[in-house]
Parts: structure tokens; C-alpha cells; sequence
């Protein structure tokens, strides 16, 4: 989640807590270079969660609390139950030190998990200790940091490692299925303590390896069991996870391999290989790759299949592990979320075992997630926080079982997994939203007139139930229970929801045309609002209690502020809370740019709050367009606006930053091909918007080439539709010109959740930019 959600109340005022440690600290304080000050002391106009009935039940699970308030988190019960499947133990060793690494086995093939270690008994875990800290933020990987704890209440909980945390889900649901995947057409399950088992031998593997204390293993592949085994394994072997987009370049998985000196790197398959071999030369830290799916293409020496990979610590003892995960402290480091890198290199955002646990735990509470009944569908990209806290980390504390999409998810089979999965959350950014409205448009326009007459009563009074429920009015329009017998129900069904609790969006803005659309339907979706930086999740919309474009509330246990407020009560979105993140890897500068001396990181969005507490973000201080006039003016509304106007529009971009009036850059709605690039096809809703202006084109480029008069007439006279709604002449679009191909990630437009890269299109397009502003007419132009 990239846009930052938080919800201030104007006038409350909150005390924060001098940051009290509840847990055993080790006695040698390692030493500390950055220096940050102390929390911020009493701070006027600060907005913070009141702990729910719901936070305060769901927190830790069942008759859990009190133990991990008293000695962290043990986990003994099952502990007999699982010895009793092995041999009579020994006596224990001394650690062994890990050298050397076995041959290969190179009658094995990848593809498939391991077969099943030998079960381990699930041993104490000791009281939770962190590592002594008294600053907030650090740029070294191997140095902790002071957490930002409460005196009591929300957020004052017990830190665990991720260890203990999946340890005690294990012991409380290790028969029930964690994972699910499928093999020859059928789904497979892996059972929690099955999934723990694999990810110590996954521990023991990356030992063997040569793993050290605080380098990265790279993981760069679609969701599977084995993305998440290599993720937790190398957190348990001491390591740090590291994501890496799919769609990176070679030299942008160089960077993020060399930036976090990474010893292993885990890829899906020989594409993604040999992206790897074509810089491993310039990877002085790598030991070995690993690749987890397809037979190997070649054999070089340190290439290994997955099945070779889990075998190859069969040799280091339970014991040699344990010892290892005894030194993990929740106040350190264990997972490494690489931003985007729109403005620059990717930033390394360093993220601690308290970070992602006590996150999981709040934001599951606030949702009022169910302990073993959860299911999600795994889709989404595992590097971005989004997907890996959802999907990943809050599965892991409330015990859901995560199903894994297929590969082609996002080119057209999420639907069919959506319906055999049915599951009870589903987490989309908007563009997956928009996609799904374009296709029912698009269904719905081939519907008998009867149909649609029935479908057009439905929603609205769909819209009129939802928005009494968000206005908590509670009225029930009459006719609705029948309209969600006929239409509503089914077309839950249809989208493979009907068992969801609730549909989230995230990650980037999302259009009141299309929440309304699926507000129509009884669906409303959820916004989210976060960042990287901030684990995930800061302020959330919750199932009745939510507004229409807005983020939500303040994660519980969490604050807000807005820095500088305007007269308008807009003002910088700052967060404080469990959740923020430790710093960015080898960037000090950049994590002093991004934390300022109190410790509250600043989003660089800008928001306001309602009277409810809700935050509405009503810009991006570095997307601010500053007309050479020195107007500011956010982009997204006016880009919004259009898309709403004139369906044909897959994409807006507003141009004009330094400039004397507004352009825009648009892209038209398209067919994609089998690899999910932009093709020349008008998509069925734009052809549909072609025959109803009576024009017969197939294709963008028959409609770019022609400057089609109707097509070009029809935009702009949405345009001008946009432009007198604008509060200043400023404001207007004067200029606009339809590009040739639609923005994709592939094309550099798009980041990883469809996020538009203003940079990347600017610099793309910038013979076009000069085109437009060079030659302007002297009355409104059309492109």
C-alpha cells in the first residue's frame, strides 16, 4: 500500500509513552550509530485508535494473553505428541559449525515441495528478549532498534520474533491445512505443522549454504509454498528476506541482490535464472541459486532444484538450528521490502520480526479476523508489503490457509481460482477492481432489455442501502431483500465472494465511479491505505464502518498527525505506531529524509480528517503539479474525472508542472496478450463506446491515425464536462493528445501494483510533452 491513510481528530490530544521495553533485554547493548531522539513527547492534534472490544479479544489468540505478557510465547502442549513419532532422543550436542556444502544430486528434479522432514517436537520458547536499543531507527542491517511501545493498552504488547509467532499457531492448529496449491489440476494442501517442518529444513538448507547473520536471500518468482518457505526459512537461519519483483530487468535484480549482499538467491524458473546468471558476475556475496519450479536447462556448479535445495541440510541438527533461533530478537531485522524505485534506485525498507508480527496481529484484531478460519488467494506480488503481510504474515498469526493463484492470475485465470476458492477477505488493487466492473459492464450490455431493467433497480437500490449503511442510517430500502435474492447473491457467486467478509483496495487511488459501481452491487470495497515503511497498513476501512473515498481509521495501536496543516485542514500525513519500519538499508540520508527527529514518519501525501475521524488523502506532495502560475494542483482527481467521463480511457496523466496551462497524456482501453502486454485491440468496452458513437474501428491505431472525429469530439466534450466542474481556470485541461499504446508494467509505466510512474512517462514521452506545449492554440485544443 503506497498512498497513506491516517485519522487525526482536529482537537484530540495524545500523550505518547516514554516507549517502556516489556520483555527481557540481552545485557550487552551492541553498539549504535544513528542517532535519533527520544518519542515525541504530548503532541496537540493528534489523531490515535481507542482499543476496540475486538483488539483487545484478538490480539493474541485464545488463552493466550496472559502467558505472553508473563514469558513471552510457550508453546509446549503439542511437544509430546510430535516426539512420540521419533526415536528416543539423544543428548543433546554442541552446536555444530556449518562448512562445506554436499554434491548434487543430479538425478533429482525441482518442481515439487520435499518430501516431509522428520517431524520435530515443538521445543519452549523462552522468554521474549530484545536486543538493547535506545534509538528508533537504524541504516545497519545487523543493529536494533527501540520500538515504539505503549505504557498499556494497544500497543503495548509483548514482542515476538516470527518463530514464536508461527510456533504458536502451529502448536494450536498444526493439523489444519496452512497452504494450498495445485498439481495436476487439483489443489494440494500442506498442513501447518507440515509448512514448519519444510521451513526449519529450508533453515537447515540455507545453513549449509553459507548463509550469514544479516545477508539476504532473494527470492524472485511467482506465490507459491516454495516463495514462502524460502521467506521463512531464511528468517529462521538468521537471514534476510528479500523480495524480487518479476518484472525486473537483470540490472534492477543485480542492485536489489548486491544492496542486500544477498549469499542465496531462490528463482521460479530458468527465465528468471537467467536474468540471475546474466549478472552473478557482479554478485561478489553469492554462494548458490536455487531454482523452485521446471527441470534444470543446465547444470552449473551452485545451481540447485528445490528438491536438492531441501535436502542439503539434512546433516545440521535440530540443535545447530535452534541455536540459531535463539539469537533472533523481535527488535531486529528479518525482511526487506524494496520500494518501486519511481524517483530513483529502490530503497531497501527494513523491516523488524516486531514489525511484522505485532502488525499481523493489530491489523487482523481491528478486522476481526477468526483464528483457523480464514482463506485468502495469493495473487498479488509477495515483494510488495501488501501481498505479504495479507497473504503471508496475518495468515501466519490467525492460522488462514493461503491458496495459490496460477501464474497467469492477472491475464484472466484469477477468476476461475476466485470460484473454486471462495475465499472470506480479498485483497485487489484498483485497476484488478476496474477490470472486474469493465468485464460485467461488458457482460451486462448483452443482456435481454428485461434484464437489464431488473439489473439497473437492483443497483440502485444497492447504492441507496450502502450508503445508508456507511451514513449509519441502517434503513433497508424496500424491494432491496428481493433484489438481493435476484441480483446480488448471484453475482457474489459469479465472482467466486460469496463467502467474503470483505473486499479491500489498496495500493493506489481508487475512482468514486467504481466504488459507487460496486457499492450498486452490495459489494463496497474496502480502501487501505499505507506503506512499505509502515509494515503495511495504517489507517483501514472496516465492514460498517467505512466512507466513500476514504482510507478508514488509524490502525488501533497506531497515530496520526498532519503536519502543517492548511485552512482547509489538509496537511502532511505523518505515522506513529509498532508498525514503522527501521530504516532504509545503507541509506541513512534517506531514512533521516523520510523519519524526522521525534520519530514520526512522514508519507509525503496529504490528507484531512472528517469529523469521524476518517482520513481522506487529497494529494501527493511530490505529484503536486505547480503551474508556473504557482497554482498547486493535485493530479489524480482531474485524471479520475476524465477516466469517469469518457469510458474509452484506460489511462490519464496530467501534465503541466512548471508550465503556463494543463495537458493530458490519455491511453485508450485495449486487449492484452498471453505475457499481459498492451495489444492494438480496442477491449469489448471500448468498442462498445466506438458503436455507440456510430464508429466502426477495431483497433488504436485506426482511431490515433484518423484522429476518428467522433471518438476525438466525444473526449473532448468530456473534457469540457471535467473542466467547468474546476475551481479555478488553472485547473482546466487545455490540451490533450491519445497516446499509441497503453502504460504497462512491461512498458515502464506501470510499477508492480499498476501504479502510474510519472517520472518513467515524462521522460518517455517528452518529445510529445515539448510537441504540446510549443505549438498552443490560442482557443481549447483537442489532441
Amino acid at each position: 500500500m503506497d498512498r497513506s491513510d491516517s485519522v487525526p481528530s482536529g482537537d484530540e490530544t495524545a500523550t505518547h509513552s516514554s516507549g517502556t521495553q516489556q520483555a527481557v533485554l540481552d545485557p550487552a547493548p551492541r553498539p549504535q550509530k544513528e542517532v535519533l531522539s527520544s518519542p515525541p513527547v504530548a503532541n496537540g492534534g493528534i489523531v490515535h485508535a481507542e482499543p476496540t472490544e475486538a483488539h483487545v479479544a484478538g490480539t493474541q489468540s485464545p488463552a493466550a494473553e496472559s502467558r505472553a505478557m508473563e514469558t513471552g510465547v510457550s508453546l509446549v502442549s503439542r511437544a509430546s505428541s510430535l516426539s512420540e513419532r521419533q526415536e528416543s532422543p539423544e543428548e543433546p550436542e554442541e552446536p555444530e559449525e556449518i562448512t562445506g556444502l554436499p554434491p548434487r544430486c543430479p538425478e533429482e528434479t525441482s518442481g515439487a515441495l520435499s518430501e516431509e522432514p522428520r517431524a520435530v517436537p515443538l521445543s519452549t520458547a523462552t522468554a521474549t528478549t530484545l536486543t538493547p536499543a535506545d534509538r528508533l531507527w537504524t541504516s545497519v542491517p545487523d543493529q536494533a532498534v527501540k520500538l515504539r511501545m505503549e505504557g498499556s493498552g494497544p500497543g503495548s504488547e509483548t514482542p515476538i520474533t516470527v518463530h514464536q509467532m508461527l510456533l504458536e499457531t502451529v502448536e494450536n492448529f498444526g493439523d489444519r491445512a496452512a497452504l494450498a496449491s495445485k498439481k495436476d489440476g487439483q489443489w494440494v494442501t500442506v498442513s501447518w505443522r507440515e509448512y514448519y517442518q519444510q521451513c526449519r529444513a529450508a533453515a537447515k538448507s540455507f545453513l549449509k549454504l553459507g548463509l550469514e547473520r544479516y545477508h539476504g536471500v532473494g527470492i524472485l518468482g511467482f506465490n507459491s509454498p516454495e516463495w514462502f518457505i524460502s521467506d521463512v526459512g531464511c528468517i529462521l537461519a538468521g537471514g534476510l528476506a528479500a523480495g524480487i519483483y518479476t518484472t525486473n530487468s537483470p540490472e534492477a535484480c543485480q542492485y536489489v541482490a548486491a544492496n542486500c549482499e544477498a549469499n542465496v538467491l531462490v528463482v521460479e524458473n530458468h527465465k528468471q535464472l537467467v536474468k540471475i546468471l546474466q549478472v552473478k558476475d557482479q554478485l561478489p556475496h553469492l554462494k548458490a541459486i536455487i531454482q523452485y519450479k521446471d527441470e534444470l536447462q543446465q547444470r552449473l556448479p551452485n545451481l540447485y532444484t528445490w528438491a536438492e535445495f531441501m535436502r542439503l541440510g539434512e546433516e545440521v541438527s535440530d540443535e545447530a538450528l535452534d541455536a540459531v533461533i535463539g539469537t533472533l530478537r523481535a527488535n531486529e531485522c528479518c525482511t526487506l521490502i524494496y520500494t518501486s524505485g519511481t524517483t530513483g534506485n529502490p530503497k531497501g525498507v527494513m523491516l523488524s520480526h516486531d514489525n511484522l508480527t505485532w502488525t499481523a496481529a493489530a491489523a487482523g484484531a481491528m478486522t476481526e479476523l477468526q483464528y483457523g478460519e480464514e482463506v485468502v488467494v495469493s495473487y498479488l506480488p509477495l515483494s510488495h508489503v501488501a501481498a505479504q503481510v495479507n497473504d503471508l504474515w496475518i495468515c501466519a498469526k490467525f492460522a488462514g490457509i493461503t491458496y495459490f493463484a496460477a501464474p497467469d492470475a492477472l491475464k484472466g485465470s484469477l477468476g476461475t481460482t476466485l470460484k473454486e476458492v471462495r475465499p472470506t477477505a480479498f485483497l485487489g488493487v484498483p485497476r484488478v477492481w476496474e477490470k472486474m466492473q469493465e468485464k460485467m459492464k461488458a457482460a451486462g450490455a448483452k443482456a435481454s432489455p428485461l434484464k437489464l431493467r431488473v439489473a439497473g433497480w437492483a443497483k440502485a437500490l444497492g447504492l441507496q442501502y450502502n450508503y445508508s449503511i456507511m451514513n449509519r442510517e441502517q434503513q433497508v430500502p424496500w424491494g432491496f431483500m428481493l433484489a438481493n435474492s435476484l441480483v446480488f447473491k448471484k453475482v457474489r457467486l459469479a465472482l467466486g465472494l460469496d463467502r467474503c467478509k470483505a473486499c479491500y483496495t489498496g495500493a493506489a487511488p481508487m475512482t468514486k465511479e467504481t466504488l459507487e459501481y460496486f457499492m450498486s452491487l452490495n459489494l463496497p470495497l474496502l480502501e487501505l491505505y499505507g506503506m512499505s515503511e509502515s509494515s503495511g497498513p495504517h489507517t483501514m476501512s472496516l465492514a460498517g464502518d467505512y466512507h466513500i473515498m476514504s482510507c478508514g481509521k488509524v490502525l488501533t495501536g497506531c497515530k496520526t498527525k498532519l503536519d502543517k496543516p492548511d485552512e482547509e485542514g489538509n496537511g502532511e500525513v505523518c505515522f506513529w505506531g509498532r508498525h514503522l519500519f527501521m530504516g532504509y538499508l545503507n541509506m541513512a540520508d534517506k531514512t533521516e529524509e523520510a523519519l524526522d527527529r521525534e520519530g514520526w514518519l512522514h508519507s509525503g501525501d496529504l490528507g484531512k480528517h472528517d469529523s469521524n475521524n476518517f482520513l481522506f488523502i487529497t494529494g501527493r506532495i511530490k505529484e503536486l503539479i505547480i503551474t508556473a502560475g504557482g497554482e498547486n494542483i493535485p493530479p489524480v482527481p482531474i485524471e479520475d474525472a476524465v477516466k469517469a467521463e469518457a469510458a474509452i480511457v484506460s489511462n490519464a496523466m496530467l501534465l503541466g508542472d512548471k508550465l503556463k496551462f494543463l495537458s493530458m497524456f490519455l491511453t485508450l482501453k485495449c486487449d492484452v496478450d498471453d505475457n499481459g502486454e498492451p495489444t492494438d485491440n480496442l477491449s469489448p468496452e471500448a468498442l462498445a463506446y466506438c458503436q455507440q458513437y456510430g464508429v466502426t474501428a477495431t483497433k488504436i491505431s485506426e482511431i490515433v491515425a484518423n484522429k476518428e472525429p467522433a471518438i476525438y469530439t466525444a473526449i473532448q466534450e468530456a473534457m469540457e464536462r471535467v473542466n467547468a466542474r474546476s475551481t479555478s481556470n488553472a485547473q482546466k485541461v487545455q490540451k490533450w493528445v491519445i497516446l499509441d499504446r497503453d502504460f504497462s508494467i512491461s512498458g515502464g509505466e506501470l510499477g508492480p501494483t499498476l501504479k502510474l510512474k510519472r517520472p518513467v512517462v515524462t521522460k518517455k514521452y517528452q518529445e510529445k510533452i515539448n510537441e504540446l506545449y510549443s505549438l498552443v492554440p490560442e482557443t481549447s485544443a483537442q489532441g
